[in-house]
């Protein structure tokens, strides 16, 4: 679904990502981990075709990411930025049909089948009964719910998600990542870029990591999340715990208790 060949990503004339070669496929979630300013959510913004590249190729199902025109593109990937301005007065179920718009080119997106979409995807991210507020009422969890649902209702075969989990309580960010495990086991694919490494071990199957000034590394999640390469991604050492069946990452830290 996504084919990067010597792909490089720069801004203010600094290297963020250097000859990236790199293939995202249906049914794979690929994890995005590095330092704050290394080119996460600019790597994302090319994947999703908002930002141009700053050389090599990047293709999108066979196509130039440049190449798609735009509502095509929109039926092609979904993409969740990290912020959002609400500058109107929509009510939440608009907000979410407003995602249908790709899929109804010669009409207006509130058929019948659009909003029995929307108002599925707000049931699946737990803000159905929210379906009448107005966008601007809602608190910064609900918020992100709602932006998760419109990416539902889009249904698009590729999601790029820029830490999607952001502001969500702990039950919602367990069904969140439900949601996407179970989006790459119905032939999705999706990158998302997050700083929890114990969700990214939870919902991960590959992960690329962003060592800074232009490196790289990528690969299935057992080999990137070693605590050497995690450590030198991160610029922290990281402490990989055995809790029962469960891998456990945490800071190392040399702070008595």
């Amino acid at each position: 679904m996504i084919d990067a060949t010597n792909l490089q990503c720069r801004i203010a004339g600094r290297v963020l990502v250097d000859a990236l070669d790199w293939q995202v496929e249906a049914g794979q979630c690929w994890c995005v981990i590095g330092r704050n300013g290394v080119g996460k959510s600019t790597l994302l913004d090319m994947l999703a075709g908002v930002r141009p590249i700053d050389g090599g190729a990047l293709r999108l199902s066979g196509r130039a990411v440049g190449d798609w025109p735009l509502l095509a593109l929109a039926r092609e990937r979904a993409y969740l930025s990290q912020g959002r301005a609400d500058a109107f007065s929509f009510s939440v179920v608009d907000t979410v049909l407003s995602a249908r718009h790709p899929h109804r080119t010669a009409a207006y997106w509130d058929a019948d089948i659009d909003l029995q979409i929307a108002h599925a995807a707000l049931a699946q991210l737990d803000v159905a009964e929210l379906a009448e507020r107005d966008v601007r009422s809602l608190s910064g969890g609900e918020r992100q719910r709602v932006a998760i649902a419109a990416l539902v209702a889009q249904d698009t075969p590729l999601l790029l998600l820029d830490e999607p989990t952001n502001a969500l309580d702990l039950a919602h960010q367990v069904s969140v990542l439900r949601l996407l495990r179970n989006f790459c086991n119905g032939g999705k694919a999706i990158v998302m870029v997050s700083h929890d490494l114990n969700q990214v071990q939870a919902v991960a199957s590959h992960v690329l990591l962003l060592m800074g000034n232009g490196r790289w590394q990528a690969g299935g999640v057992q080999q990137m999340m070693t605590a050497e390469l995690l450590g030198e991604c991160l610029g922290h050492p990281i402490d990989i715990v055995q809790v029962g069946l469960r891998t456990v990452y945490l800071p190392h830290s040399s702070v008595p208790a």
